[in-house]
């Protein structure tokens, strides 16, 4: 059970979702009141009895619907990727958030856990066992991260007596069902559009998704107003760094693809960055360039974090390590093609 041991009646946006989704899936298996809010219908999640609402996170009427009579919130929902106008970026996930907020005053709503992102405090450079200390960076080098630092400090801003707020920050979540960075690194593996950014053997941090889920859990467990999680940010992870290319490579072999063995320099990698966003977004070519400069930059640089205040403060023990989670996700492509 949830918070002082009753059934929680939760919220989730985006509960259709990859994070959103194995969040509902672990209130129900203890026995939480789940509904989802998405835009669109999900019939597995009619087959476990969650309620579904549809509509836009821009439309706060609809999320004011949505959250009437819940005591806690889980705002996952957010436009994510590389690639898209700022104003899109803005109204999902700044304005989106500003209506959660909203509709969780107005109908009462005591608890609201937040889907963060580590990438609000990414200048740039390595990241080595980083903590919650880490300042958000003056200047920002896509949208997503912009918008999504926007939307966290409103968050954490709407901390009181009354609306008990954190925010979680998950990094590289993964695992069977991802609709996400697995299909995006098999598909370009599959088309040997992958290279190596560099060759320093640079650590990253990820997140198995049934750990990132359960984190979420524990977060409204331990959050009351004016407690210790209450108005925090935290980062959450497998606690298990590992050099970038090394995981990719264990992801391509779990779909049966040879590994990546040619590289660039990090240079040529932020000139072609350069170039795809030029011709996107002047001849406006269709989907997402191949490359981008905050890409460039990302899988060039070590982000690693220290999750002990998550070990701290909510109980947080990743239960599924890499190797295990690498064995489940090559079970799941084996059985989904």
């Amino acid at each position: 059970m949830g918070f002082n041991e009753a059934p929680v009646k939760a919220l989730v946006t985006g509960g259709g979702g990859f994070l959103g989704g194995a969040i509902v899936r672990q209130l129900v298996a203890r026995g939480d009141q789940v509904r989802s809010f998405s835009r669109g219908e999900h019939p597995e999640l009619a087959l476990i009895g969650v309620t579904q609402f549809r509509g836009d996170l821009a439309d706060r009427d609809a999320v004011n619907l949505a959250a009437e009579g819940c005591d806690t919130v889980f705002h996952v929902a957010a436009k994510a990727g590389i690639w898209g106008s700022y104003r899109e970026y803005h109204l999902a996930n700044v304005t989106g958030t500003e209506n959660v907020i909203a509709a969780c005053i107005r109908k009462g709503v005591c608890r609201l856990v937040y889907t963060g992102s580590p990438s609000v405090v990414f200048d740039g450079s390595d990241v080595e066992g980083g903590d919650e200390s880490l300042p958000y960076p003056s200047r920002y080098q896509a949208h997503y991260p912009q918008t999504k630092a926007m939307a966290e400090r409103l968050v954490l801003a709407a901390n009181s007596p009354r609306l008990a707020t954190v925010s979680l920050r998950p990094h590289l979540i993964w695992g069977p069902g991802d609709n996400h960075l697995v299909p995006r690194i098999i598909a370009r593996g599959k088309a040997g559009r992958l290279r190596r950014i560099g060759n320093r053997p640079c650590l990253v941090d990820t997140v198995y998704v049934d750990n990132a889920a359960q984190a979420h859990l524990l977060a409204a467990d331990s959050l009351t107003p004016g407690g210790t999680v209450a108005g925090k940010a935290y980062f959450i992870s497998n606690g298990e760094p590992i050099p970038l290319w090394d995981m990719v490579n264990r992801i391509l072999a779990a779909a049966g693809l040879p590994p990546v063995s040619r590289s660039i320099p990090p240079g040529v990698a932020l000139t072609i960055g350069a170039i795809c966003e030029a011709l996107w977004s002047g001849v406006r070519l269709p989907g997402e360039p191949p490359m981008t400069r905050f890409v460039a930059r990302e899988m060039a640089t070590a982000h690693w974090f220290d999750i002990s205040a998550a070990r701290r403060d909510l109980g947080y023990n990743p239960v599924i390590s890499i190797n295990e989670g690498l064995k489940r996700l090559e079970k799941w492509l084996g059985e989904n093609g």
